[in-house]
């Protein structure tokens, strides 16, 4: 995947980031996540940096009130979408607070119905979503564990291929947790979704350059 990344980086549990980055990315520190990024490149802070507790100095800041719909997350993300941005790595949202975790899983959501693909980078795993007739492509050599997941009451032609546990156009629903813990075989593998949306979740074992 060869297109401009929009990086958005949160305060919870942080893993390497996918560097070099490119002269056409944009990276946007998210309230306490600014600690993170501080003394590398910042195009843009943003949050009403309650956790970080001091107003940064980069070269473009939005400051919002406490009190809002929006988490700073998902404030730092419209940002990347007026500018263009469809693709967006997200540091720094898993670990600590599950409600939070779980926001931002919501964020990956917004991105897919707004035309965008995010990926959650935990120090441990990534999270993606897909929506029909969309395919996620592994590369030889993939390791550890993959695991699928309904988002919405069921998500139907469902293909999981050269994976441990293999299924042909089936159905997962929201209530049945049949698509945890499959494992990566070192062949290519694929996950395809025909209607509906799937949440994939797979460990992060991954160098810089694009993700899966």
């Amino acid at each position: 995947m060869q297109q401009k990344i929009c990086y958005i980086i949160g305060a919870g549990e942080c893993s390497r980031l996918l560097l070099p980055l490119k002269k056409e990315d944009f990276v946007i520190a998210v309230d306490g996540g600014y600690e993170y990024v501080k003394d590398g490149r910042v195009d843009l802070a943003i949050g009403d940096f309650d956790s970080l507790h001091y107003i940064p100095e980069c070269k473009e800041k939005v400051v919002l009130q406490p009190e809002k719909d929006d988490t700073d997350t998902l404030s730092g993300i419209k940002e990347g979408l007026k500018r263009d941005y469809r693709y967006f790595y997200l540091y720094g949202g898993l670990g600590g607070r599950v409600d939070h975790s779980y926001a931002n899983v919501q964020c990956l959501s917004y991105l897919q119905k707004h035309g965008a693909r995010g990926w959650l980078i935990g120090k441990k795993q990534v999270i993606t979503m897909i929506s029909g007739g969309e395919k996620i492509c592994f590369p030889e050599g993939a390791d550890g564990y993959v695991s699928v997941f309904s988002y919405g009451e069921k998500a139907e032609g469902v293909t999981l291929q050269n994976l441990k546990y293999e299924i042909a156009d089936a159905v997962l629903s929201d209530n049945f947790p049949i698509g945890v813990s499959n494992e990566f075989t070192g062949q290519a593998a694929s996950v395809s979704v025909k209607r509906g949306r799937i949440l994939v979740i797979y460990d992060n074992q991954w160098k810089p350059g694009a993700l899966p």
